[in-house]
């Protein structure tokens, strides 16, 4: 039975969601459940039972004039020819999600290594001629993180299509991906709730080490944050993750509800493959840019203005690379 029910879900995947086509949607699946119990109470195996099912009642084009959706049925076959959509397989989805959570992990390491990159500096420096050393370890921490960075900005790169291009999954494949991201939720939720207590409590160090041992206290607090924004951005990425798969499906559609609640993002469409690139290398960019400049110049009180400033480039970038909706 839960076969006929798949396919009567990819019958109407693309239909539009409203109240009629629900209605009947209900009452198809109910004339094929009696038609499948009828066909048991007779002796039939379950395999014929659905075969025949799915041959007497799984061609909607034939069903629609009974079922009331002549009309709705031609706007869902105009929206396919128009707009024909790339189908996830459930182990694409299976690798997608793989990949992601290698990408997730880059990043959050590569964030880690770029903000205790400076505790090095501040632990050598006041030993003297350790302070070279101490250099030396920054830059490899910040060369690593910023490495990292750049490869999880390219790890994804297969699946770029995904929220670029106009794409859906079946019932199966939401059904799966809603189950790992409900069973993904409490490490989540676990996760951030400790990376806010250790931005919160990143400055006792200051207090509880002695002054003398000050450098030490700071560097112990950058240590602090680069693990709390960690915990913090890892878990969210790979959710994001989820989140992107699920709202693939055409909102207006029946197989757009199989996002049953999450957040959705409608799928950027570029003016150009420059465009694209040019969006993807934007933030990564301006990440390197401060942090070369702010370890250069050692002036953090004022290089934060580098972030305003590509604030408002980013709204002229997105205006000249993205096309706008309709």
């Amino acid at each position: 039975m839960e076969t006929i029910k798949n396919y009567l879900e990819s019958m109407f995947a693309s239909m539009p969601n409203t109240p009629e086509v629900r209605k009947a949607k209900a009452e198809l699946l109910q004339m094929m459940e009696d038609k499948y119990n009828e066909l048991i109470s007779e002796g039939t195996s379950e395999n014929a039972a659905v075969g025949t099912v799915i041959s007497e009642f799984g061609n909607l084009d034939e069903l629609a004039e009974s079922l009331s959706l002549t009309k709705e049925v031609e706007v869902a076959r105009g929206m396919e020819s128009e707009m024909p959509r790339r189908f996830i397989s459930l182990d694409e989805a299976k690798s997608y999600l793989s990949n992601r959570n290698k990408k997730a992990l880059f990043k959050a390491l590569g964030i880690l290594l770029c903000i205790i990159s400076v505790s090095f500096v501040i632990i050598m420096a006041p030993h003297g001629m350790k302070v070279l050393s101490g250099a030396g370890m920054m830059i490899i921490s910040i060369a690593l993180g910023i490495g990292f960075l750049v490869y999880s900005g390219f790890a994804d790169h297969e699946w770029k299509f995904i929220g670029h291009e106009a794409c859906s999954i079946d019932m199966n494949t939401a059904t799966y991906v809603k189950e790992k991201r409900r069973s993904f939720e409490p490490i989540r939720a676990l996760c951030v709730s400790l990376g806010i207590v250790l931005l919160v409590v990143c400055w006792t160090p200051n207090i509880l080490i002695p002054f003398r041992y000050m450098p030490l206290g700071a560097g112990i607090m950058f240590l602090v944050i680069g693990i709390g924004v960690f915990l913090i951005v890892y878990p969210n990425s790979i959710a994001r993750g989820f989140d992107r798969l699920l709202n693939v499906n055409e909102k207006s559609t029946i197989s757009g509800q199989y996002a049953n609640g999450t957040s959705y993002t409608r799928p950027v469409k570029y003016k150009s493959k420059t465009a694209q690139t040019i969006c993807e290398v934007y933030w990564p960019t301006v990440t390197c840019i401060y942090l070369i400049i702010s370890f250069l110049t050692f002036n953090w009180g004022t290089t934060w203005i580098i972030w305003v400033i590509a604030g408002v480039f980013h709204r002229v970038v997105t205006i000249n690379c993205i096309e706008e909706e309709n």
